[in-house]
């Protein structure tokens, strides 16, 4: 076979690229309009009530996605996809390590709140209950999400340290630090969008402070007494000048 005929045999077929380019961007409207669906249907929707809400057939949606955790696959990756690159550009615009975080967790609840039906249905969990039943593929872009963003506040821990006297205990367990805060933040920001709306309800940037101020200074006051707690107010007082109950009833 000649050099002429082995260009022409490998040549790519016009009509098949052409092909691929349409069933590429016909992939994408279908995922578009399915998320539009989910987020009025509910994570719970049918293949069926999707397809009608997007105005196609169900074995349209089947020929493309091939099942309903095809499609809970595909749109998990660009929406996974589109929180990790805003989560990680707040973090590069922040002027320190803690409004970095601050700006990271405001990302994840800003997104998570704009539909949270559908962060439940592309994280295989309804909001405030417990992860861990998505889709083999949807779990692993959730696990490349997390090991990035992981990595991100890992960065900005030890930048954190390098400014203030630490030990070499504390220097070493930073490296747990990210995945502890990872966990409180989904965990607690998975409740709060399970909370129904309501005084008692924290708003995202009440939310985003609280749970910064959680990971940076921890609780924040500390516990009464055991026999400070049971004491009448008189001895209360007492016991914030320096002296104890027993002390009190001694006087007397």
């Amino acid at each position: 076979m000649n050099s002429a005929a082995k260009q022409t045999t490998s040549a790519p077929d016009g009509r098949s690229i052409r092909w691929e380019a349409h069933r590429a961007e016909r992939r994408g409207d279908l995922i578009k309009a399915a998320r539009r669906a989910v987020h009025s249907l509910g994570a719970q929707a049918s293949m069926e009530e999707i397809a009608a809400a997007s105005g196609t057939s169900k074995s349209v949606y089947y020929r493309y996605f091939g099942d309903k955790s095809g499609l809970q696959q595909a749109m998990g990756e660009v929406v996974i996809n589109q929180m990790q690159e805003k989560i990680l550009s707040a973090a590069r615009s922040a002027a320190s390590p803690r409004s970095g975080l601050r700006a990271m967790v405001s990302a994840y609840l800003q997104m998570a709140q704009t539909s949270p039906n559908v962060y439940a249905f592309v994280t295989g969990s309804p909001a405030g209950e417990a992860s861990g039943t998505s889709e083999p593929g949807v779990a692993a872009a959730l696990s490349d999400f997390f090991a990035n963003i992981s990595a991100m506040m890992d960065h900005a821990v030890h930048a954190y340290l390098e400014g203030h006297e630490s030990d070499a205990l504390t220097q070493a367990a930073a490296g747990y630090w990210p995945t502890a805060a990872l966990g409180m933040v989904r965990a607690a920001g998975e409740r709060w969008l399970a909370t129904p709306s309501g005084p008692g309800r924290p708003t995202e940037a009440e939310m985003t402070d609280q749970l910064t101020a959680w990971l940076f200074d921890g609780i924040g006051w500390d516990t009464p007494e055991p026999a400070a707690s049971s004491s009448s107010p008189s001895a209360t007082a007492h016991d914030r000048s320096g002296r104890g109950p027993a002390t009190a009833g001694a006087d007397k």
